[in-house]
């Protein structure tokens, strides 16, 4: 037996009915997270490509500036460089659950419209409207537990070449 992978055009139609079913929401959701992995992506380019380059430039204007204050400001200027964009991505991770609780609200609104309309004689309206409910939830906590995990990283990365950064300051400064 052979797997079958889906073609492109069964993978949007499922994402259609996706979309259809969580509500409008997860619209706004999506434009968070294309933002949110956007910055990401270009934090992960920054350290791979762009930071060392920096780094290695930085290291060599210090060890020919003597004045102290130069020198300072050389760290300063690599160490905002290095957290860039972490506030934003940070803000957006903790935007992605709140907008699919907007979804939770807009979901249960939908379930008490057919409700008050139809009864309770209708279930396929109130399991589209639990549906509606909770996919922007799951999306909202999927999409901020992906980008946590792509902070927490990066962050700590961060950290330890600020580490190293200041060892290095120290160390050419004699120790001071």
């Amino acid at each position: 037996m052979q797997l079958e992978l889906p073609t492109p055009h069964d993978l949007w139609f499922a994402l259609g009915q996706f979309f259809q079913a969580g509500g409008w929401v997860l619209y706004p959701i999506l434009l968070v997270s294309i933002l949110m992995f956007a910055l990401v992506l270009e934090r992960l380019l920054y350290r791979f490509f762009s930071f060392p380059a920096e780094r290695r430039m930085t290291l060599m204007a210090l060890a020919k500036e003597s004045v102290a204050v130069k020198r300072l400001s050389l760290i300063c200027e690599l160490d905002l460089a290095l957290n860039s964009q972490f506030a934003l991505i940070k803000s957006l991770v903790m935007l992605c659950p709140l907008i699919g609780l907007l979804g939770t609200v807009t979901g249960m609104i939908q379930v008490f419209d057919s409700l008050a309309l139809y009864g309770t004689g209708n279930p396929r309206l109130m399991a589209a409207g639990v549906a509606s409910a909770t996919f922007p939830t799951m999306t909202g906590m999927a999409v901020a537990v992906a980008g946590l995990l792509f902070y927490n990283r990066l962050q700590r990365w961060s950290e330890a070449e600020r580490r190293q950064l200041r060892l290095q300051l120290n160390h050419s400064e004699g120790g001071l």
